[in-house]
């Protein structure tokens, strides 16, 4: 247990530094910052999307990407179930949560830099015993020999006990913690946009993975009625067979055409699984633990809101992220440029020293001292100046990451717009082909009922007319499949409003003297 005595002392310590600081707010007041202040490079962004006009089909909400529900973007297609599987995503996909952890880290890393700002105190107990051995002959005991007397040396044991507290500071006059601390606080804004990005990511894919199993689904249902239909014709030619109005090659032709059809029906199965068991995954299941009900890929395809490019600056996370890294790396910058400058700390201790212990805290037993020191590296064969490169290359690496993404992201909302535009006339101009195709079936099996044609015209006609069907319903499939990737390139409405502020990231400590002021940018 401590002594009161001795709390009481820690307590005074404790005092001592917080006047200490304070008395000190001005020496550091006078230092500053070294190094390039923080301004973001411009990119390059048009003033419109080349892609942006109407198409039959299809419309462009207007005017703001505000209309995306924030962190629901996929209520656009009003389905429910979809909503269901999307909601746990943010909860229990394993790669978001690798994600969300390593924001965490981020963020804990900032208090650990920023507590090098503090004065750091050290206590200490101590015991010392020590034996000395003396041979004066005025101590000691004397013994006679005859004529002869001598003095024996004699031993004294001496204990010391001490106990006490030091304390030593960093002033930071040239900014390098907290250049370092900005740095790290970008890092960990960086990371939460890492974060928002992992989600929509993900969130893309189990919306991609739904759309594409309801299209096995409807894949399926368009195999299964061309196989209804199928078995008829076989029926039919079968009776006619059985009654010697039709060949066997007829009714093998019949029969294969049915079973081939069937058998693509079946296959759909075996997709319809693989996409069953990545949603699973994605919501951080077990494939065996869910199941969903068949059902039929929508045709309504919603209206995106899409604005301006520049609106991608503030609503896409993963250029949000590479913009932070700029900072991040800029104040690395002058935390490199500060080791040219002189360091100064100041230190100070105060103890007591001497026996017994209950008579230690006395003034008589007290030791303090004060002192402050500067020292400076005068040759180091220019490993300052090639960290000071470094960190400059560094940042130049990360603007050119910026701009890059920048341009990756206006490329893909063109190419999605283009998508999109393109595959909404295509599908007005295949919707016509699929009517025709079903016409030139019904007309050929007419005639081959009037015995005008043989079968293998209506065989050509039907599997045309499927294969059009099918193409019908791919380009469904690509339509709605676009339309995710554009939400996903348009930030699916999240903003960067959302990042956490540097102010949120940096708590107030009464230790902290009020002149070190927090990056409020």
């Amino acid at each position: 247990m401590v002594s009161p005595s001795f709390s009481s002392m820690m307590l005074k310590h404790k005092k001592l530094s917080r006047r200490a600081a304070s008395l000190m707010a001005p020496l550091v007041l006078m230092g500053c910052m070294v190094g390039p202040n923080y301004k973001r490079p411009s990119a390059t962004i048009s003033p419109k999307f080349k892609e942006l006009q109407p198409a039959p089909g299809w419309n462009y909400a207007q005017p703001s990407l505000a209309a995306i529900p924030k962190g629901a973007w996929w209520t656009l297609y009003n389905d429910p179930l979809l909503s269901q599987l999307e909601s746990q995503v943010e909860i229990n996909n394993q790669n978001v949560a690798q994600y969300e952890a390593r924001y965490r880290n981020a963020r804990a890393a900032i208090n650990a830099i920023r507590a090098e700002l503090y004065p750091t105190l050290s206590g200490a107990l101590s015991f010392n015993r020590q034996s000395s051995g003396r041979g004066s002959r005025s101590s000691g005991t004397i013994i006679n020999y005859g004529d002869t007397t001598s003095s024996v040396a004699s031993n004294t044991t001496e204990n010391t006990y001490a106990m006490g507290a030091s304390a030593s500071w960093d002033l930071d006059l040239w900014g390098a913690i907290r250049r370092q601390i900005q740095a790290q606080v970008t890092e960990a804004q960086a990371s939460a946009a890492d974060l928002a990005n992992a989600k929509l990511s993900y969130q893309a894919q189990l919306a991609t993975a739904y759309f594409n199993l309801r299209y096995q689904d409807s894949l399926h249902d368009l195999l299964q009625k061309n196989v209804d239909f199928y078995e008829r014709s076989y029926q039919i030619t079968k009776n006619q067979y059985d009654a010697g109005t039709a060949d066997p090659t007829t009714l093998m032709q019949a029969k294969t055409q049915l079973e081939q059809t069937r058998a693509q029906a079946t296959a759909t199965d075996a997709a319809r699984a693989g996409y069953e068991h990545a949603i699973a995954i994605l919501m951080g299941k077990a494939p065996a633990d869910l199941s969903i009900p068949h059902g039929a890929l929508t045709r309504d395809i919603p209206a995106i809101p899409v604005a301006v490019p520049s609106e991608l600056l503030q609503r896409r996370p993963d250029v949000s992220a590479a913009e932070r890294r700029m900072e991040e790396y800029n104040a690395q910058i002058g935390a490199a440029l500060a080791a040219f400058y002189p360091d100064v700390k100041l230190t100070a201790s105060y103890s007591y020293s001497g026996d017994p212990v209950g008579a230690l805290v006395q003034v008589a037993n007290r030791i303090w001292a004060l002192g402050a020191s500067a020292t400076e590296t005068l040759f180091e064969g220019g490993a300052r100046t090639a960290a000071v490169r470094e960190a400059e290359t560094n940042y130049n690496y990360y603007v050119a990451a910026y701009r890059q993404t920048v341009l990756t992201a206006l490329q893909q909302v063109e190419d999605q717009l283009a998508n999109l535009r393109v595959l909404a006339d295509q599908a007005n101009q295949q919707a016509v082909a699929v009517e025709a195709a079903n016409k030139a079936v019904q007309i050929s099996f007419n005639q081959y009922m009037a015995g005008t044609q043989i079968y293998t015209t209506v065989i050509t006609a039907e599997v045309t007319a499927l294969s059009n069907a099918e193409t019908a319903l791919q380009i469904q499939q690509s339509r709605i499949l676009d339309s995710v990737t554009l939400i996903e390139a348009l930030g699916g409405g999240w903003d960067a409003s959302s990042l956490p502020s540097k102010d949120s990231m940096q708590t107030d400590n009464p230790l902290l003297p009020s002149f070190i002021q927090k990056d409020k940018n």
